[in-house]
């Protein structure tokens, strides 16, 4: 049976008794084209105060929603949690919104792409990206491995990159492989361009924000020179900028699945001054605007 003809079951495409979808409760008709992703529920809030009016908010766990209107165009701001297992979610069940029909639990006919930008806070890897930056995921480096249940993705992964990544940092996570996939290039131009106020990265998503991350509390790490090598990296004139928690499982899913994403972060650590920024909230509002007039 093709995909298109298929009847997905419940147990695969949950719906509520409300006709929403099972985590996100969002019901189809609540969804824009245009998305604004962010990790923190209560950013959504502060995302959609831009906003010239509201026409729906919903919350379930840590996944807020408000659609509304921004300058005459419609955007939903849905906010996601921490980690690519949270995204992965998020990225599913918005595609279904758009791309399912949730009554007959069949793929629509006529595809309906979205454009995703996730705007986030990371910790800055380099001396071109410190506190206070703004970085775009061109190239997004996961280290979580989400994307390889998915069939057919090396024909949106960068293999040679991901040699040069394994070979470089004498890749010491057994079990474990990195991958690499890019953002939408139209989308990547559209938000960030030629306007010279957004820093061109490769971002890596972490499976987590301690040791994944080079950071040690109690717990020794397995490399602890795994950040040096990280920042030591170079390929085809390429270095990596940043560390995060979502874009890779965002570009990659949101490439199998047709949609146009991007990742965008506010650099409020400096991981190699050892330095942090906690009160980032006026210059994330920065981005935010940026990222809401070019959408």
């Amino acid at each position: 049976m093709s995909t298109q003809n298929r009847i997905i079951p419940p147990s695969e495409l949950i719906v509520n008794d409300d006709g929403s979808i099972f985590h996100l409760h969002l019901k189809p008709e609540q969804l824009a084209d245009k998305i604004v992703l962010c990790g923190d529920p209560s950013r959504v809030d502060m995302i959609a105060s831009h906003f010239d009016s509201q026409e729906c908010s919903v919350s379930n766990r840590e996944f807020h929603t408000i659609t509304g209107t921004y300058r005459g165009k419609r955007i939903t701001v849905q906010s996601h949690g921490i980690g690519c297992d949270n995204i992965e979610i998020v990225i599913n069940e918005l595609d279904a919104l758009a791309n399912i029909d949730l009554q007959t639990r069949q793929v629509r006919p006529n595809h309906r792409k979205l454009t995703m930008v996730r705007v986030g806070t990371s910790g800055g890897l380099q001396p071109e990206t410190p506190i206070g930056t703004y970085v775009a995921a061109h190239k997004a480096i996961g280290f979580e491995g989400s994307l390889f249940f998915y069939a057919n993705t090396e024909a949106i992964r960068d293999l040679p990159f991901e040699a040069a990544l394994k070979e470089q940092l004498q890749w010491p996570i057994k079990g474990l492989d990195p991958y690499v996939v890019n953002c939408s290039e139209a989308l990547y131009q559209q938000i960030v361009g030629d306007y010279g106020d957004i820093v061109r990265g490769c971002t890596i998503a972490a499976n987590g924000f301690y040791a994944p991350q080079g950071r040690q509390l109690r717990l020794p790490l397995a490399d602890p020179t795994l950040n040096q090598k990280i920042e030591a990296f170079e390929y085809e004139g390429q270095r990596i900028t940043n560390f995060e928690m979502e874009s890779a499982a965002l570009s990659g899913i949101g490439n199998l699945l047709g949609h146009d994403t991007l990742t965008v972060c506010y650099i409020i650590a400096g991981r190699q001054n050892l330095n942090m920024n906690t009160n980032y909230k006026q210059g994330i509002d920065g981005l935010i605007e940026l990222v809401l007039e070019r959408i």
